[in-house]
């Protein structure tokens, strides 16, 4: 991230948009000064080679830790690159994820990856920029700053060299400073444009573009089978009737843990197959209660409380003030990825290697060296795409399952895939969650008093580097396991749980209190956005209830609660956008919602317009999305718009479809047919609108838009109906029940 000792930002009003204006003196001045805070990824790798090669062949090789999962971070990083080294987009070749090749730059996740790994690229390119300069003008004997450089080459005429010329010289294999600084919006000649995305063709061809597609020499082809229920016991199983069939290489039981691999995939299934009929397993019931009972439920287990925030005690002070209050509540709700989680794992000279669609190849060595009982030395894990990610889903217990399989395949590589019914009933899912809300209005109808009260559980049990506890699935299931740490919920302003649960609005009085449930009977993590989804759906929700009451345009009314000249500016330009009318009222049948908010009070800014369509049948369609969007700097002004219609329609989908069931003990989501999820009729027209802000840090997207586009349909299915929905997913029968 940039250092946030900025020059004090000047805001100017054109058109309705917020353009921002500052220096990036001040944090060049602090790092000359300390040399002890790097800005972004270069704090935690410092080294500039482990960023930047300058190659012979007139490439250039950037390395970073963060990995693409269909976001282009590797396309926007690459256009980064290009316009601090000046060189041409197509020199660059990218490296990413690769715990034998790249930098540690943790998990790929929160949308952080342009804000961490961009701003570590951006000054760590304008380092070496002029490294390569100051060697051409020693050698060329003349003063650095007559020197040009196009495309790699360097003039000073009428005599030219390039960087390819140079890459003998040049020795990267030193510490970051940060002192040079990174180019001027003025200067950028790719950053800003819509080049086209480097992960696109093979997807689009049927090329080789998911860890799904990896073919090794020799590979051979794994299923686990896991058991019926989180805390069921294996009592028996025939694994020789298993081990006789057509292609069988091995069958392997560790405990809990059982899994095969054969020659061919479809062996594996139908050996995968009869392991599964022939094993006997003993269960136990103890899965909460599903339904409404479910959220009664969640508030009586014993939970970590605390305070989140806390602005002047939570009391009505002097003048009469009118109290509402509201509960939302969200379900557990699954990745539900296309693709089963899939790796290869190869076990060759007592050291493994991984490949795996994880979104932090570092954090899950560190658990798979836990779960194998390795030291983490003999752990490579190498990130390849997978179909389907944004979250914690089963990535990293895949990888583990294919290391654990490999152990036994002599040496052989081996793809372990899940299966549909694995995926649904082993994903780690986003947590069910309760957000109670009230408000206090004053006789102007200004809210003085807000409180936010959560009840969730964790919103993540990904790997991580602490030594305490494991996070991989096959590690549990071991005869010799290793077990999950407790987790944490992380601190504000990212949070987890109560992740955007502060509001950006200015409220005199603020309560936001979490109840933090530990315990997982229903195993829960991170699902994109964490707890934000639920905490913008029921904040602005909130927001327009509030509105009603106070007899004010929920558009005109966050607008009087707005100071930040930013929020304002998205606010203003979706209502502009959406045609907002003031106080319009639906007609029964369609209606239109709005909501707003930045996510993580740290990210991107978002603001959502939807229209609805509410049938007598109970079926919910939105029609339309307008979005307006400030991500600071844009480095890709399609991949940014990528980001947000995205989020749109997967929220739209959670929103309305979305729910994991269960019974006392079992998961009973297990299939598409269980599980709905939007299908190309149900998406929405969506249009985004952009405030590019140049001069600003860039701003994560890729989760700024689910938040505000639960609660715009909320909003709009209330204008269309004059009835409140408050329990996600908006299904068909609780439409029916609300109308009725």
């Amino acid at each position: 991230m940039i250092p946030a000792q900025l020059n004090r930002r000047k805001f100017l009003k054109q058109s309705g948009i917020v353009i921002a204006t500052f220096s990036l003196a001040g944090p060049v001045a602090i790092a000359q000064q300390t040399r002890t805070t790097l800005p972004g990824g270069l704090n935690n790798n410092r080294m500039l080679d482990g960023w930047i090669r300058i190659n012979a062949n007139g490439k250039v090789t950037i390395h970073t830790g963060k990995c693409e999962i269909g976001q282009g971070i590797l396309t926007a990083l690459a256009q980064i690159a290009a316009d601090e080294l000046d060189v041409a987009y197509e020199r660059i070749d990218m490296v990413s994820a690769d715990t034998a090749r790249t930098p540690d730059e943790g998990m790929t996740a929160g949308s952080l990856s342009v804000e961490g790994s961009g701003t570590a690229l951006r000054f760590a390119c304008a380092e070496a920029r002029g490294m390569l300069l100051a060697a051409a003008a020693q050698r060329l004997n003349v003063a650095v700053d007559k020197l040009s450089v196009t495309d790699g080459a360097i003039s000073a005429s009428p005599v030219r060299l390039t960087y390819w010329d140079l890459a003998n010289d040049l020795n990267l294999k030193r510490e970051a400073t940060a002192t040079t600084k990174p180019k001027p919006p003025e200067q950028h000649k790719v950053i800003g444009k819509s080049v086209p995305r480097r992960d696109f063709p093979a997807k689009v061809t049927g090329g080789a573009a998911y860890v799904q597609d990896i073919r090794l020499p020799a590979m051979v082809f794994g299923r686990v089978v896991r058991p019926p229920s989180y805390r069921a016991q294996l009592v028996s199983v025939d694994e020789a009737a298993a081990k006789m069939l057509p292609g069988v290489v091995t069958v392997m039981r560790d405990g809990n843990f059982l899994a095969v691999a054969a020659e061919r995939e479809e062996q594996a299934i139908k050996a995968a197959a009869a392991l599964r009929a022939s094993a006997k397993w003993s269960e136990t019931p103890d899965l909460p209660p599903s339904g409404p009972a479910l959220f009664e439920h969640l508030k009586k287990v014993p939970s970590r409380d605390s305070v989140i925030k806390a602005v002047v005690p939570f009391a009505s002070g002097g003048g009469k003030v009118t109290t509402i209050e509201a509960e939302y509540t969200r379900p557990f709700q699954a990745h539900a990825s296309i693709g089963p989680s899939c790796a290869v794992a190869q076990f060759k000279d007592g050291k493994y290697q991984v490949w795996t669609h994880s979104q932090g190849v570092f954090p899950l060595r560190t658990d798979l060296a836990k779960a194998l009982k390795t030291p983490i030395a003999n752990v490579t894990c190498t990130h390849v795409e997978g179909s389907g990610c944004y979250g914690h889903n089963g990535a990293d217990d895949v990888a583990c399952d294919a290391a654990l399989l490999a152990r036994s395949t002599h040496g052989r590589p081996v793809k372990l895939q899940w299966m549909r019914d694995d995926e649904f009933a082993w994903d780690p899912y986003g947590s069910a969650m309760i957000m109670k809300m009230q408000a206090q209005l004053d006789e102007s109808k200004n809210i003085v008093g807000w409180q936010h009260e959560i009840w969730s559980h964790p919103h993540s049990t990904r790997p991580t580097s602490n030594p305490a506890g494991s996070f991989v699935l096959g590690g549990w299931h071991l005869a010799n396991p290793a077990p999950p740490a407790t987790p944490n919920n992380s601190p504000q302003p990212s949070g987890a749980a109560d992740r955007n649960a502060v509001p950006l609005y200015d409220f005199l009085r603020q309560n936001i209190l979490l109840h933090y449930l530990t315990d997982m009977p229903v195993r829960t993590s991170a699902l994109r956005t964490l707890g934000a989804y639920a905490n913008v759906f029921a904040l602005e929700s909130f927001m327009d209830e509030t509105a009603l009451a106070a007899g004010v345009d929920p558009v005109e009314f966050r607008l009087r609660h707005m100071k930040n000249p930013r929020a304002r500016a998205v606010i203003e330009l979706a209502a502009q956008k959406a045609g907002w009318q003031t106080n319009a009222k639906g007609n029964g049948t369609s209606g239109r919602g709005f909501a707003f908010a930045q996510y993580k009070n740290l990210a991107a800014y978002c603001a959502v317009v939807a229209d609805v369509t509410v049938d007598r049948s109970g079926v919910v369609k939105v029609t339309r999305a307008i979005a307006a969007v400030d991500a600071g700097l844009i480095v890709n002004p399609d991949g940014v718009i990528n980001q947000i219609e995205g989020g749109i329609i997967q929220s739209a989908s959670w929103t309305l479809k979305e729910q994991v069931k269960f019974d006392r003990q079992r998961i009973t989501t297990r299939s598409w047919a269980d599980y709905p999820i939007f299908t190309f009729n149900d998406v929405p027209a969506v249009e985004v609108h952009l405030i590019n802000m140049p001069n600003e840090r860039p701003l994560g997207t890729g989760e700024g838009s689910q938040g505000p586009a639960v609660a715009a349909i909320a909003n709009a299915i209330a204008n269309a109906t004059g009835k409140r929905a408050r329990d996600l997913p908006f299904t068909p029968d609780k439409i029916r029940a609300l109308l009725a």
